[in-house]
């Protein structure tokens, strides 16, 4: 079935509403799972290691015995070495717009992000919302992140629920 603008409006508005009632998407700048971890912070990318992606190039599940925060996010890590990693340098390894889906981005809103579906482009990791949005931003990854660069930099600082 192909997805027109049209069709696709209606469909981000459930995902939106969906994640936001669920608890999915609870924090501004960064894609948090509701309740806090023992670090003190919200779970980001659903517990999955964000070093893995670029080491082993596929979604790991992190261990709460490896944890680090970034911008107010609690990250696990599969092991101790991909934490140390991640501290280096978070921005390296932390997911592009907060975690949120790429396409989502690309198109003004915050949708929230799956881990087991992402694509690490030019040393930047991205997640999207479910397999027919990332066929969607698979038609033009470098548009659509020209596009969600441009919009990240109005919306970051924009509750989910907020956005029109």
């Amino acid at each position: 079935m192909k997805i027109t603008t049209k069709r696709l409006v209606p469909i981000c508005a459930i995902a939106l509403t969906f994640a936001v009632a669920g608890g999915i998407v609870a924090s501004v700048q960064v894609n948090t799972t509701s309740g806090m971890t023992t670090a003190g912070a919200q779970l980001a990318a659903h517990g999955y290691d964000t070093v893995a992606y670029f080491t082993q190039r596929r979604a790991v599940l992190g261990s709460s015995a490896h944890m680090a925060k970034h911008q107010g996010a609690a990250y696990r890590f599969a092991s101790a070495e991909n934490k140390m990693k991640f501290e280096a340098d978070p921005n390296k390894y932390a997911p592009q717009f907060g975690g949120f889906c790429a396409y989502g981005t690309s198109v003004g809103a915050k949708f929230d992000g799956d881990p087991r579906l992402f694509k690490v482009v030019d040393g930047k990791l991205y997640f999207n919302l479910n397999p027919d949005i990332q066929k969607l931003w698979f038609k033009d990854i470098p548009g659509n992140i020209r596009k969600a660069e441009a919009n990240w930099t109005k919306i970051r600082d924009i509750a989910p629920d907020k956005l029109k």
